[in-house]
């Protein structure tokens, strides 16, 4: 993508993003450097708050911005016609309705279009927010998306924080210490219940790692 078409982005996550991300919130990032920089790859990371894709995002350089690809909730997302135009042109979200109005394997398609262009989707896959700071069950439709395209490796990614940052259903940031821990990619393999198993596993040992939960589970 010429670099003018990439600017707009590249100046909404430098100038209001990041700041917010990394002065606001604070955000610790440890073993960053285990971060894929080429897909096809997907970063799986669970999920407190709508900061979450920004902050996944802001993990990354700005000139790395174009190849990642977040799969995000319609609903939210695209609510009016700002958040929609936001999303979709700065964000560059895949847009996931998760009231089933939009046919799941168009969702499919654009992912593994997405993984065939190198890129590096961004998912969530508890499916949605659950109870803050909590680790909820995960659902199988990253392996299954994973298997689809070869070569596609999951990194998964514990935030911590976010939760009480912008809780579900708030409107206003709230300045409060987060993580971000990058783990090992992981390889699917033909077993989905081994895969999954080991990306709860992974999830759980890097949310152990989190400075803030530990402090909360110290006070």
């Amino acid at each position: 993508m010429p670099f003018l078409q990439r600017l707009p982005k590249i100046l909404f996550f430098l100038l209001i993003v990041r700041p917010v991300v990394y002065l606001m919130l604070g955000l610790n990032v440890m073993q960053r450097e285990k971060l894929p920089t080429q897909g096809p790859a997907i970063l799986a990371a669970n999920h407190n708050s709508h900061l979450d894709t920004l902050v996944l995002m802001s993990l990354y350089p700005l000139s790395a911005l174009a190849r990642l690809r977040p799969v995000a909730a319609a609903d939210y997302f695209l609510r009016n016609r700002f958040t929609t135009w936001l999303s979709l042109n700065l964000i560059g979200i895949i847009p996931l309705d998760r009231q089933g109005q939009v046919d799941k394997d168009k969702v499919f398609e654009q992912c593994q279009q997405a993984l065939a262009d190198g890129q590096i989707l961004l998912l969530f896959p508890e499916g949605s927010r659950g109870d803050p700071e909590q680790l909820q069950p995960l659902r199988k439709g990253i392996y299954h998306l994973a298997r689809s395209y070869p070569g596609t490796r999951v990194t998964p990614i514990a935030l911590h924080g976010l939760g009480k940052a912008l809780p579900k259903g708030g409107s206003m940031i709230v300045p409060f210490n987060c993580d971000a821990v990058v783990g090992e990619a992981l390889e699917t393999g033909e077993d989905c219940e081994a895969f999954m198993g080991e990306l709860q596993t992974a999830l759980e040992a890097l949310l152990a790692q989190c400075i803030t939960r530990r402090e909360a589970l110290e006070e």
